[in-house]
């Protein structure tokens, strides 16, 4: 072998070291710049299922339900709201979140009128018909909810509604009185509509861009149970007054 195959200059030990350093370090920070990349998305694409998911379930939870064969939930409920018993039945039940039995804080419930039935499913409405589709309400509205000790219905008819009233009563029909509130006061642009056979108590707001509605309500034990409907239905103020009784006793179910 020549001599000078055996004797390497100093520069080629210095590119051998060079080159043993350099390269692997190289490697090593490549790795390192996929892992971490990788160790980033993971997490990231776990967050976006787990929102995803969310907002599947909370959209399921509050969606509205209206048809009856919708669900194969059983058809009545027996739902506790305030320690009273209530058998509601399940197609009127207004959000699926409140669709279920035992203790519930509130329960939100619609009814056709005057069949007292849950209502159908609502049809579609797009933006380009949604003014010929407007029709009247055929609904009666119902919120039963625990009152925790809160003044009494009929203890503010009595007591706090008359300091609001003008002094002047009319006479709508036959047996259906009203006062106005009076202008300035917490109901102004508010009645009040009463009758003593059947009974009726009714706040309602007067016409103007959008209907007027009517605000009834009553106590049942340890809930207050509040019926809102059109005011043009106090034509037939009798009919309403007698379906809020219906309605009433039906969810009660029978007495011990």
């Amino acid at each position: 072998m020549a001599y000078s195959q055996v004797i390497r200059s100093p520069l080629d030990v210095l590119h051998d070291a060079w080159y043993m350093t350099f390269f692997p370090t190289a490697q090593y920070i490549a790795r390192g710049s996929r892992k971490r990349r990788r160790s980033h998305i993971v997490p990231i694409m776990l967050g976006c299922a787990l929102t995803a998911g969310a907002i599947v379930l909370i959209a399921y939870l509050l969606w509205p339900t209206w048809g009856a064969g919708a669900s194969s939930s059983p058809a009545r409920l027996p739902v506790s709201i305030g320690a009273t018993v209530f058998n509601v039945p399940t197609a009127a039940i207004r959000m699926k979140i409140q669709r279920h039995s035992g203790p519930q804080e509130r329960v939100d419930l619609s009814f056709a009128f005057p069949s007292l039935e849950p209502p159908d499913a609502p049809k579609h409405v797009s933006a380009d018909t949604v003014e010929e589709t407007m029709q009247p309400i055929d609904r009666i509205f119902l919120s039963i909810a625990a009152h925790h000790d809160a003044l009494a219905p009929d203890t503010r008819v009595r007591t706090i509604y008359p300091r609001y009233l003008e002094q002047a009563s009319t006479l709508v029909q036959d047996g259906l009185t009203m006062r106005a509130f009076r202008d300035g006061t917490p109901y102004s642009n508010e009645d009040l509509f009463f009758a003593n056979s059947p009974n009726l108590s009714a706040r309602c707001t007067r016409d103007a861009a959008t209907p007027g509605m009517c605000l009834s309500e009553r106590r049942i034990d340890a809930a207050d149970l509040t019926f809102r409907f059109p005011r043009s239905w106090l034509a037939q103020w009798r009919g309403v007054a007698n379906a809020m009784d219906r309605l009433t006793a039906q969810l009660q179910g029978p007495r011990g």
